[in-house]
């Protein structure tokens, strides 16, 4: 749902049978914000280029029209709605996965956020940077950047994302609506 900031978090999994019938793009247009409005995607269409394509359910050909199809969605959402878009790749290093997923084995308290799938998927390590580095590369563009973030540390992603957020909010020159006219709020009592 929507907070009292206007922020909305889309978390995006497996499509949904109802969702694969629809184009890939179809779940997350009904996910982008209203205008003033900040969205949040976790893992979304560009999952959609990334895991199919390493396990052969998409063709390169179909992934790089799929590359395509994001990049007109940007910028239908850019011209449109004046949607300003961040992207970040949060990128860890394949030892600092191996911790991670160790510490979740290791800590009952961390043990919800195991899945055995998640051993499977790291040993095609390989093949995920090389589907990374095709869909970074390919839906890069000057109006919708990617922004690859070192996330080893957490505290130090935390920043850098931070950073580029309150950056990108200040070159939006932001205000208030204007107040409702006729009201002299230096003499305005509530009682």
């Amino acid at each position: 749902g929507v907070n009292p900031m206007g922020c909305r978090v889309a978390s995006f999994k497996a499509p949904s049978q109802k969702e694969l019938r629809h184009d890939f793009l179809w779940r997350i247009h009904q996910e982008t914000p209203e205008k003033g409005y900040i969205g949040l995607f976790n893992r979304s269409h560009y999952e959609d280029v990334l895991s199919p394509r390493v396990h052969g359910v998409i063709s390169n050909k179909a992934a790089t029209q799929r590359f395509d199809h994001i990049i007109e969605f940007e910028r239908l959402l850019l011209k449109q709605n004046d949607t300003t878009i961040l992207k970040f790749f949060l990128h860890i290093s394949q030892d600092e996965q191996r911790k991670r997923l160790e510490a979740r084995i290791r800590d009952p308290e961390k043990r919800w956020k195991f899945s055995p799938n998640d051993v499977v998927e790291r040993k095609l390590w390989d093949k995920y940077m090389n589907a990374y580095e095709d869909a970074i590369s390919a839906t890069s563009t000057d109006c919708a950047p990617w922004y690859i973030v070192p996330a080893n540390y957490k505290w130090y992603r935390n920043l850098l994302v931070a950073e580029t957020f309150v950056d990108a909010l200040n070159s939006m020159k932001l205000k208030y609506p204007p107040v409702p006219a006729g009201i002299d709020f230096d003499t305005l009592k509530i009682e």
